[in-house]
């Protein structure tokens, strides 16, 4: 309708809830996906601390230890419980649209409101998995001695291999979530890939898809795969690396392409919508192009990955330059003068680096 995105009639609540309703098509699985759980009582915390852009919150540890011998003459001597403090990030990201007077009026008056409303639901969607990349690919740039722990452990690089077992295999995610976790590996629950690794893996008959059957009793596959039991998800914005071709000694090396795997468990990124005081907002410009309107988006949310804390409170809202840097994360700790970090095995996140 015309005027839509006039100022004085745009309601920027029900344009949220507009957005927020309207199906997404992209491909964005890892955000989608059971690895994020969503702590929206978090928010509450931003908002009791001082500069809301960070909050440093306890994760509470588990008991152990060894127990005394109850003979009646032994002593029993108690143990504090460890609590872990993690810092976590708010990460803010704005953009706008315009949109001519004259472009609605030449298409016989589509409805904008509805395109900039599918379309910025994908966008944002989009934005929020590259967030996340980007937090993965810092935490896993961490360094120091308990940090490399969790980097090293958490990772199956296989793709220096120069045969086919440099390509994802039969093993290959069952060999990860052991070295990850040990004896806890079913904490994982999913992996999500790029379409290149996914299909080497149809093409070895490794992936078997989850079926359903029709109101005609026909049994047809879902666009969805298991491995080893766990979920696959396919997604071609997970990270490759182009390797050129080098000569060493004589001998040639030739080019290969490094693709990244992440394997998640439930919960294993925790989300927080921390909001903003005007998450959307126009502009009418009467003037410029015959008349136009300008509608502006921001948002601020936090990701966290389990048990690793972000360490920089001196930034308002990290660039994901600044996310992929590992020195600004670390594992979670006790802050006490001779520190205990968070066991890096009760974090169910871990990556695979394969030719395929």
């Amino acid at each position: 309708m015309p005027g839509i995105f006039d100022s004085k009639n745009f309601n920027a609540e029900v344009f949220g809830a507009y957005v927020e309703k309207t199906p997404n098509l992209s491909r964005n699985e890892l955000i989608k996906s059971r690895a994020i759980k969503t702590r929206q009582d978090i928010a509450t915390s931003f908002k009791d601390q001082v500069g809301g852009n960070y909050v440093v919150i306890p994760i509470t540890g588990r008991i152990g230890g060894t127990p005394q011998n109850y003979n009646g003459s032994t002593d029993i001597t108690s143990k504090k419980l460890k609590t872990y403090t993690q810092g976590r990030i708010v990460v803010g990201r704005a953009d706008s649209w315009v949109e001519n007077d004259f472009s609605y009026d030449i298409t016989g008056g589509v409805d904008f409101l509805e395109q900039v409303g599918q379309q910025i639901g994908e966008y944002w969607d989009t934005v929020d998995q590259n967030t996340l990349l980007s937090v993965l690919k810092g935490i896993f740039a961490m360094t120091g001695t308990e940090n490399l722990k969790f980097v090293n452990g958490h990772t199956l690089d296989i793709s220096a291999n120069t045969d086919e077992t440099g390509k994802f295999g039969a093993t290959t995610l069952n060999d990860a979530m052991q070295k990850a976790l040990g004896d806890n590996k079913a904490k994982f629950t999913l992996a999500i890939m790029h379409s290149a690794v996914a299909t080497n893996l149809e093409n070895l008959q490794l992936l078997e898809y989850m079926k359903y059957t029709d109101k005609d009793g026909i049994e047809r596959k879902l666009g969805l795969a298991t491995l080893n039991g766990r979920v696959v998800l396919v997604d071609d914005s997970m990270p490759i690396e182009e390797v050129p071709a080098v000569t060493t000694a004589g001998k040639e090396a030739d080019a290969y392409t490094k693709y990244t795997t992440y394997v998640l468990g439930d919960g294993a990124i925790e989300y927080t919508d921390c909001g903003a005081k005007v998450p959307y907002e126009t502009d009418r410009d009467a003037k410029t192009n015959g008349g136009q309107d300008t509608l502006y988006g921001r948002q601020r949310k936090v990701f966290a990955p389990y048990g690793i804390s972000w360490t920089d409170s001196s930034i308002i809202s990290p660039t994901d330059t600044q996310l992929e840097t590992g020195s600004k994360w670390s594992l979670a700790n006790s802050n006490e003068n001779t520190k205990e970090y968070f066991p890096h095995k009760a974090i169910p996140i871990a990556r695979i680096i394969t030719r395929g």
